[in-house]
């Protein structure tokens, strides 16, 4: 059985990828890594609770005896999900995101160092890590230019992934992904925000005039995507993944409405965010050609899906639709 480690697989994107993990392969054994900080939600993973091939391990990577203890076992491939990933909070307060970012994924990388069995290791990362593009879709080769301590730690640790891979051949490949959305995100995001407000007709705030671009990948694609990185990605290399769908925050906040057949006058504008990117896009032209894979899910059909799903979980009364 080929041993799977994804750390922080019960937050939003990870614990999807978890359960892709499963169903598309019979031979992988999967143990999920995660410390359980406000945004993880093992809800999420209820339905593969009694699976045989599924493991949880409550652990902090950033706790050197926490990943004594995990590394005890070893492990034939790592996928390394596990970050603090809300710009918001690093605007406020930018220590946790250090901790976990950098010094997380620098402990897991030594560990992966001296234990010697991980044959790759896929690094998530984020379309952030190059800073705001006046437009176009950014390639793999551009230098990063991070505009906010969120997007700072995820560059810190890309390069200390790639540093790692010259300096130790460590066998890591890199993917930067563009914005998620699906069911399962936590309610501090912006699309199951602006659900949520517009399931209760609560005023739906948008940062400036709302403007700001963004590219937008349903939470299923960016999965495969990973997988087919794990599978056939080159060490050393970046992947792009995105569906190339950019659209601005006004303009989903208005589809949003559209879904819900809610009034347009529920956009609010609010106070901008502290140096506030304008746009993200990435170009992802590498992964298609190299390694064959393509989004399947529109941003039309993701989008109804998601605001299904979440006005669901209202109307039942459900808990938190995180």
């Amino acid at each position: 059985m080929h041993r799977v480690l994804v750390t922080g697989g019960a937050g939003f994107i990870g614990s999807h990828y978890v359960r892709h993990l499963l169903r598309t392969h019979t031979d992988i054994e999967v143990i999920n890594a995660d410390a359980l900080t406000y945004s993880a939600n093992l809800q999420s993973l209820a339905d593969i609770e009694g699976e045989s091939r599924y493991r949880f391990i409550k652990i902090d990577l950033a706790n050197q005896a926490d990943i004594d203890c995990l590394f005890s076992t070893p492990f034939d491939e790592v996928v390394h999900f596990a970050a603090e990933s809300h710009v918001d909070r690093s605007i406020q307060g930018a220590e946790a995101f250090i901790r976990s970012n950098i010094l997380g994924t620098y402990r897991l990388l030594e560990a992966i160092r001296h234990g010697g069995t991980v044959k790759k290791m896929v690094h998530i990362s984020t379309d952030e890590v190059y800073g705001s593009i006046e437009k176009g879709r950014t390639p793999e080769g551009e230098p990063l230019a991070p505009g906010n301590p969120y997007s700072a730690s995820k560059a810190g640790s890309d390069l200390l992934c790639l540093a790692y891979v010259n300096t130790y051949k460590l066998p890591i490949v890199l993917t930067r992904c563009t914005n998620n959305y699906g069911p399962w995100q936590h309610l501090e995001k912006f699309i199951p925000k602006a659900i949520l407000h517009a399931v209760e007709n609560r005023p739906l705030p948008l940062y400036g005039a709302g403007n700001q671009e963004r590219d937008w990948i349903y939470v299923t694609d960016h999965c495969a995507a990973v997988d087919r990185v794990r599978e056939a990605g080159r060490v050393g290399e970046v992947y792009h993944i995105g569906a190339e769908n950019t659209a601005s925050n006004r303009t989903i906040a208005e589809q949003i409405l559209d879904l819900l057949q809610k009034p347009h006058s529920l956009i609010q504008q609010a106070k901008d965010r502290l140096g506030h990117d304008f746009r993200y896009s990435l170009n992802t032209t590498k992964i298609r050609e190299e390694l064959g894979w393509q989004p399947q899910v529109s941003l039309e059909k993701g989008l109804k899906e998601t605001v299904k799903w979440y006005q669901t979980r209202w109307e039942r009364k459900e808990g938190s639709p995180r």
